[in-house]
């Protein structure tokens, strides 16, 4: 796809800065924790996670358990739909940097 999927926090930050017009993904996740995405971001396409992003989340989570890194469950399912596929996270979130030590293709960005 190589578009971006906005996180809560970028959703946040854009509502607060009367950006409205983005135009990307977001999850199902993100929408249950902000609510007002839904009436404020009227371009913002929802993904619903599918079988095959709930198994490259096992994965993703026992491999940051083994090196003994984990970080919040929502934020691994998140991290494995952009992985599968392929969008870049937008996120202030600086966690997901430990993702990449797993999965070396894994995109976001801090904007």
């Amino acid at each position: 796809m190589g578009e971006n999927l906005f996180d809560t926090n970028r959703l946040i930050a854009f509502q607060k800065s009367n950006r409205s017009e983005i135009e990307g993904y977001t999850t199902i996740f993100n929408i249950i924790e902000f609510p007002k995405s839904l009436e404020y971001f009227k371009k913002l396409k929802i993904i619903y996670p599918s079988n095959q992003d709930y198994k490259s989340a096992i994965i993703l989570s026992q491999a940051l358990y083994k090196i003994g890194k984990p970080i919040p469950p929502y934020d691994i399912i998140i991290a494995a739909i952009c992985y599968n596929l392929k969008l870049t996270l937008v996120t202030s979130d600086k966690h997901y940097s430990i993702v990449k030590e797993i999965w070396n293709d894994f995109h976001f960005s801090q904007k």
